[in-house]
């Protein structure tokens, strides 16, 4: 029988750790200059380039942990620690620095195409969004479990392209309170998963204190 909760729990969770809805402000000051035109073709090709770089996680996210020698503990704990730390920015309704610094977003303004720098890469599908989709599939039993990922990595992408082809609307609807609650839920959330992560990689790693607890 497969754990429909545990299925949620990852929707959610890589719904948080993208946030479609702070990128909105991002998109809204680095698309200013474009027409509505180009800004819905800056939308898709953010969320085409969300869905590849998530599925890529999944699918060769096994073969490059064996090529650098990592355990998939290892990525649990350092993973589950990237994840806190933006949990704690989205907490405070700040930008976090782990997925785009604000020499990267001064660059990123200077340039005509910023869909998949930094927009897609690595405001939406950074190092922390990478690294979930990683354990999650070194997690998987079978094969529903790696088609449920890939299916997950598209729902993530169809989310941010709509949240990004209205984003001014949604802007202005949600206003500036609006957003920073929705984003300092979804840094709940994402705290939740680090600690899990963090956690579980302990508990492999020392079996002995996990035996104590």
């Amino acid at each position: 029988m497969h754990d429909w909760d545990a299925y949620a729990m990852i929707v959610w969770s890589l719904l948080a750790i993208a946030n479609p809805l702070g990128v909105i402000p991002f998109f809204i000051d680095l698309t200013r200059a474009q027409s509505v035109q180009a800004r819905h073709q800056t939308a898709r090709m953010t969320a085409a380039t969300v869905a590849v770089v998530l599925i890529t996680g999944v699918v060769l996210g096994h073969p490059l942990l064996a090529v650098f020698g990592i355990s998939v503990t290892s990525l649990r704990i350092g993973g589950g620690i990237l994840l806190l730390l933006m949990a704690i920015a989205m907490l405070q309704a700040q930008p976090s620095r782990a997925r785009c610094s604000i020499e990267e977003a001064e660059e990123a303004a200077e340039k005509d195409g910023v869909a998949v720098v930094p927009l897609a890469v690595p405001l939406v599908a950074g190092p922390g969004a990478i690294s979930t989709v990683m354990i999650y599939a070194q997690q998987a039993n079978g094969w529903f479990d790696a088609v449920f990922l890939v299916l997950t990595s598209l729902v993530v992408a169809a989310v941010v392209w709509g949240c990004l082809r209205l984003a001014e609307p949604m802007s202005r609807a949600l206003g500036t309170t609006g957003m920073n609650i929705v984003t300092r839920l979804m840094g709940l959330i994402l705290a939740a998963v680090a600690v899990e992560f963090i956690i579980g990689g302990i508990a492999i790693m020392l079996p002995g204190l996990a035996a104590v607890r």
